[in-house]
């Protein structure tokens, strides 16, 4: 009952009340981005939803224009300390999470959920064979996977992590997520692959 109808309305009901946030915020790290690099405010990528349904997700842009995507051997995102693809306002905002904040609008638009497994790019698929469950609900801007371990476990245990989430989803366990996340936030860890 939780995941069908109470989560989509806790969604719309965060979301309402973080998009006034979220305009506010947007205007003065928008101009910190133009003024670094002269380019776009935002990233937008296509992601793997619910379902196996790609969608348009929405960050602020941390990396330079026309930065190469660096990825690990297991697929997973690189991620750097001295990443020379991330701008000064960028690594400001990755190490306090401020980039997923336009998420909010993929939230409210339907496409993810507050809490959920990762959305990941269209490419990696094929990882997900064998754990196709965590498909089966709404990515989110945070999760299990991003609040306890945020980018240091490896893209097989992200995975697993991803499907003990969809195989555990319940109100508490969301509610333990988001202050968990919280607490990662604020202290600054598993910013960077190990």
């Amino acid at each position: 009952m939780y995941n069908f109808f109470f989560k989509r309305f806790f969604d719309i009901f965060f979301s309402i009340i973080a998009i006034p946030f979220f305009l506010l915020i947007c205007f003065p790290i928008a101009i910190l981005i133009i003024i670094e690099d002269a380019g776009p405010v935002f990233y937008t990528a296509e992601r793997l939803g619910k379902n196996n349904v790609t969608f348009k997700m929405f960050k602020f842009r941390s990396m330079k224009v026309n930065a190469p995507d660096i990825r690990l051997s297991d697929g997973s995102t690189f991620n750097s300390k001295d990443d020379p693809r991330v701008t000064k306002i960028g690594k400001f905002i990755r190490e306090y999470s401020i980039d997923e904040i336009p998420q909010i609008l993929n939230v409210f638009r339907g496409d993810m959920s507050i809490i959920g497994p990762r959305p990941d790019v269209k490419s990696n698929e094929n990882y997900y064979e064998e754990f196709i469950t965590f498909l089966s609900v709404k990515p989110g801007i945070t999760g299990y996977n991003q609040a306890y371990f945020r980018n240091e476990s490896k893209r097989l245990e992200k995975i697993k992590n991803d499907k003990y989430y969809a195989d555990n989803i319940s109100f508490i366990f969301d509610l333990k997520i988001f202050f968990k996340t919280i607490f990662m936030v604020i202290n600054k860890e598993g910013i960077y692959n190990k």
